[in-house]
This record gives structure tokens, sequence and C-alpha cells, in this order.
């Protein structure tokens, strides 16, 4: 019901969506850049969506509450937990729990929502948990974009991580330097430190 509102909100607005995609997206880590609106998450998540992407993102268990939980399950959470299992384990990082739930479900098609940003003011250096999830998952990074300029969602390229970081960091920060068109210009950087 929830995805249906926000879906109608989203042609009501005019926003359309690339249906140019490339397929590999349907099991990835999905990253989309120029986070700067509460509404970029909607209008991806929705856009997505209409691609037949299975976008789900990750959140705290403890927001499973009693009316928060299903309508957030229903947009595609993915509940975490990091606490140890057992006693005297450690607790695993986020990158470890998110290339887990891609690697207990092996013949899934989830796209692995995360932005990169981490926040919505101006981030001159991204996280880059999302390589590392890639990379301990096996799977591609799909380069999602949210174009406010032309009302405009897509997922046209992906990158297979390969062994040199640097250089694959170099390329998504180059498609980015293309693609993004947030809705706050300011409070958006590409990452300086891989900017050629």
């Amino acid at each position: 019901m929830i995805y249906w509102i926000l879906k109608l909100i989203f042609r009501l607005k005019g926003w359309k969506v690339d249906t140019n995609f490339d397929k590999r997206a349907e099991r990835s880590v999905l990253i989309a850049i120029g986070h700067t609106s509460n509404w970029d998450f909607l209008y991806a998540l929705v856009g997505w969506k209409m691609l037949k992407l299975n976008a789900r993102f990750t959140i705290k268990k403890e927001l499973d509450k009693f009316l928060l939980g299903p309508w957030l399950e229903s947009l595609g959470a993915l509940w975490i937990d990091r606490s140890p299992k057992k006693e005297g384990e450690k607790r695993l990082s986020m990158v470890e729990v998110m290339a887990n739930i891609l690697l207990e479900r092996p013949d899934e098609k989830i796209s692995m929502l995360v932005t990169v940003e981490g926040s919505r003011s101006l981030q001159p250096q991204w996280k880059t948990g999302f390589y590392h999830v890639a990379k301990l998952a096996n799977v591609p990074i799909a380069l999602g974009y949210i174009d406010y300029e032309n009302k405009r969602v897509g997922v046209p390229e992906v990158l297979i991580p390969s062994d040199d970081m640097d250089a694959d960091m170099r390329k998504i920060v180059e498609f980015y330097s293309k693609w993004s068109k947030p809705k706050f210009p300011e409070k958006f950087a590409l990452d300086e430190r891989y900017r050629t």
C-alpha cells in the first residue's frame, strides 16, 4: 500500500524511470550519490522498484516496532543485528553483516541499497564500506542516479570491483561527475580523494 502511494507521488511530481539499465544490477550493492534531501531515498526506491529491482536497505532491528516496523519492511527494510550470537564472539562490522546477507541468499536477486555519503550534509569524503561489501559478497556495484534537473532515476551501469580500489573509485567518481544532479547541489561533493 505504501509503495503504491509513493509511486503515485512519484508520477504526480513528474518523475520518470530510465528503463535502459544493466541487468547485473539485479544482484548488487546499489549506490546512488547526491543524497541531499529526504526525498532522494523515496524517489530512488520507487524508481528502482519500477525497474523490478528488489531494492533493499539495512536498518537496526531496534526500529522494528509496532507500526514503524511493518511500514519499513514494506519499503524493503532488512533488519540488522550486529550483536554477537555467542558469548565471547566479536561484534560483526556493518560491512560483514551486509556481505553476509548477500552470501546467505546466493540465489536471491537483492539490490543492497547503500547511501555512500552517510548524511544529507556536505561530505567531501564518502564512506567506502559499500565497496568492501561488494568485494566480500562477490557482487557488482550498481551505479544508480537521481537526476533532479530532468526528474529521472536510473541504474545505467555496474562496476565489477577489481583488486585496485583506487582505480575503481576513480571510475565511480567520474561516473557521478556526469550523472549526479542533486536537489541541493551546494550540499553535494564528489569524493576529493578520487577526483582526477
